[in-house]
């Protein structure tokens, strides 16, 4: 599963090479109350095809309609939608919600070519656009650099700004890996049972050898790291989880039901050298309570709940009273046995004011 970006760039590649022309248009300030954020992006062919969203309302409507008008030529252009209540009425926004977006018509398609290929590779990359020339440099990037605007000079930052490192190849880990794949993680897994390793083929979340405790220090977690075990065997996960606690992850998780995670808390504190502080980081059960059976639904639930910390928002609620018993143990991220990018679409051309 490919992030919105990847999307992104492999709609204008493929539009390019079947002889269309298309313009790129990225989110670059907000103000108030807006649907998309800073950096995102939307492609838009020629012909009125979209990949991506900047607005996910009538805003794509007018950029189509300009876009197949032939108004988006020459060097980037600057579009500010929303300014008054009026405006912002008119385009769908939410209540005091302006953007700005930046147009690149015709972007440089040996540039993108290039930017693909670093994503596909897992590296992180800023592009930078000099708005008076529409010029585009490709540089590395750091886990933390955030965009920058200037008013003319635009630098984004694109690929797996996030790591995810998966203790247990089963199940759930074969949805949980691309799901992470697709909000832009670099997904690792770690599995030293043969009976799993050998059938891991996740595409884009390489298998690291080793042992679980072993693999964790060589991963060398930083704050945005998370981390979550999911082989349900206290012998494998509890060896990930000693080391992940003393790291400084943002999230360190681990699956059962929270009386296995009763236990493993007490066995952490016990018989290994953590604080209470540090066991309390545990996320256990991992996910947030969405009434999870299913391997996706479980995979789901996991993600969610590292999104919401990762955004810096509590999302904990109390998990029924039934669920502290033994009974529930295959609910909530159980176990193995028990356990969701815009697509191309043609807009419909509303009218300006749609």
């Amino acid at each position: 599963m490919h992030s919105q970006d990847g999307q992104v760039l492999d709609a204008l590649q493929r539009w390019a090479a079947e002889g269309h022309g298309a313009a790129l248009v990225t989110v670059v300030r907000t103000w108030g109350s807006a649907p998309r954020p800073p950096g995102a992006w939307m492609a838009l062919r020629d012909d009125g095809l979209v990949q991506g969203s900047v607005s996910g309302g009538c805003i794509e409507d007018d950029l189509v309609a300009r876009m197949c008008a032939g108004e988006f030529t020459g060097t980037p252009v600057l579009q500010r939608y929303g300014v008054t209540q009026d405006e912002a009425a008119r385009f769908g926004l939410p209540c005091g919600g302006t953007l700005e977006l930046l147009i690149e018509p015709s972007p440089n398609a040996a540039s993108l070519c290039a930017l693909s290929e670093r994503l596909h590779e897992g590296r992180l990359v800023r592009r930078t656009v000099d708005v008076t020339t529409g010029a585009v440099s490709l540089n590395d990037a750091c886990r933390g650099d955030a965009l920058q605007w200037d008013g003319q000079r635009l630098s984004t930052v694109h690929g797996p700004r996030w790591r995810l490192l998966i203790i247990g190849a089963g199940q759930i880990a074969r949805y949980l890996a691309p799901m992470a794949i697709a909000l832009d993680h670099a997904v690792s897994v770690c599995d030293p049972r043969e009976a799993y390793a050998t059938e891991w083929d996740v595409a884009g979340a390489p298998l690291l050898p080793g042992m679980p405790d072993d693999v964790v220090v060589a991963f060398q977690p930083d704050p945005h790291t998370a981390i979550v075990a999911l082989t349900h065997d206290p012998k494998l996960d509890d060896m990930a989880l000693l080391e992940a606690l003393k790291s400084p992850a943002f999230y360190v998780g681990a699956l059962g039901s929270r009386v296995n995670n009763a236990a493993r808390r007490e066995r952490l504190r016990r018989h290994f050298d953590l604080s209470d502080e540090e066991v309390a980081r545990l996320h256990g059960p991992a996910g947030l309570h969405i009434g999870s059976h299913t391997p996706p639904e479980i995979a789901l639930s996991i993600l969610a709940e590292v999104t919401a910390v990762k955004n810096g928002v509590d999302a904990s609620r109390p998990r029924p009273a039934s669920d502290a018993s033994a009974s529930s143990d295959v609910a909530d991220s159980s176990d193995e046995a028990g356990g969701a990018g815009g697509a191309t679409r043609r807009s419909p051309g509303c009218a300006v004011g749609g």
